[in-house]
């Protein structure tokens, strides 16, 4: 089997405004950087589906659904603000729902063998979006929808996800912690979250913890790579072996790189290939494999394109 890369031209086109780091040259600094390594003849590739609308009920509230749908603007020229610093033109709400989908078309595609692993080359991102609302560039959390889709349509007992963007999960968390079942019938925990993050930083209200289902693992603003590498070891990949996933899914962030003026930790690309085998590894001892992988930040756009590069190839086993 093979790795797919799932996403969509339209995704480029939300608008958070000019000079807005999260903006649609991101997703072309991926495409032009897969053109460059040879990886787009690797893969495959696969156009993005919307979401089906009640699919999103899975993570957020009707209430909160309703509100983004119905604020939606439809004119070129109108803008809306969801929440902290998630501004909506006429072409966002087609992105957010290609976004998400695209999450759902991959746990499809790995569930029925198609593919072995998928990565959502799509924006905008989700790990910040809350049950209730959305923040931090982010409306539908599309990592958290996905994941519960895959528990309910395949009834997988335990689904992980592994978030390493600079910035913390915060919508993830909240979701996994107060909105989705702790256990399932054999009392084992049905999801974990582990989210390593610059601290303190942006969302800035994160407890550290070690215990399950939550795993926050900060970083200093010095760290490095062996810094990084050290805590992944100590503290995410015991807990997953643990824990024993059936899927891992993966808020891919690469924001902590480096040349990313994002934040001020510095890692690299060789980071996000480790990280990457690790969890590869780690997936194919306990989840035939399963791994569905879902574009969060990275904002310096040759950094990014390269970081991707390596992670994709870390998806593939090159």
């Amino acid at each position: 089997m093979t790795v797919g890369i799932i996403g969509h031209y339209r995704c480029g086109e939300h608008d958070m405004g000019e000079h807005h780091p999260e903006n649609g040259k991101r997703l072309t600094a991926i495409s032009d950087q897969l053109i460059r390594s040879g990886l787009d003849y690797v893969v495959r590739q696969f156009d993005a589906n919307p979401i089906d609308k009640s699919l999103i009920s899975l993570a957020h509230t009707q209430e909160y659904i309703n509100f983004v749908f119905n604020n939606a603007p439809t004119e070129d020229d109108k803008n809306f603000c969801v929440g902290e610093d998630s501004l909506m033109n006429s072409k966002t709400l087609t992105a957010i729902l290609l976004s998400a989908g695209a999450a759902i078309d991959g746990v499809d595609l790995v569930m029925d063998n198609t593919l072995s692993s998928a990565f959502c080359a799509t924006r905008p991102p989700g790990h910040h979006a809350e049950h209730k609302k959305g923040m931090g560039f982010c409306f539908f959390n599309n990592v958290a929808i996905a994941a519960a889709y895959a528990r309910g349509k395949y009834q997988l007992k335990r689904v992980a996800i592994v978030d390493f963007d600079v910035h913390h999960g915060n919508g993830t968390e909240d979701i996994i912690k107060n909105h989705f079942p702790r256990v399932d019938n054999t009392s084992n925990g049905a999801y974990l979250f582990c989210s390593s993050y610059q601290y303190p930083f942006y969302p800035f209200n994160i407890e550290e913890s070690n215990t399950p289902p939550i795993i926050n693992t900060p970083l200093a603003a010095t760290t490095k790579s062996e810094d990084f590498r050290k805590a992944i070891t100590e503290y995410w990949l015991p807990a997953l072996h643990k824990f024993k996933p059936e899927m891992i899914f993966i808020s891919a962030g690469f924001d902590a790189h480096i040349e990313d003026d994002m934040s001020q930790v510095s890692l690299t690309e060789a980071d996000y290939r480790w990280v990457t085998d690790e969890l590869k590894a780690i997936a194919q001892e306990h989840a035939q494999g399963r791994i569905v992988s879902v574009l969060e930040g990275g904002y310096n756009l040759g950094a990014l394109g390269r970081s991707v590069v390596a992670h994709i190839n870390g998806l593939i086993g090159n």
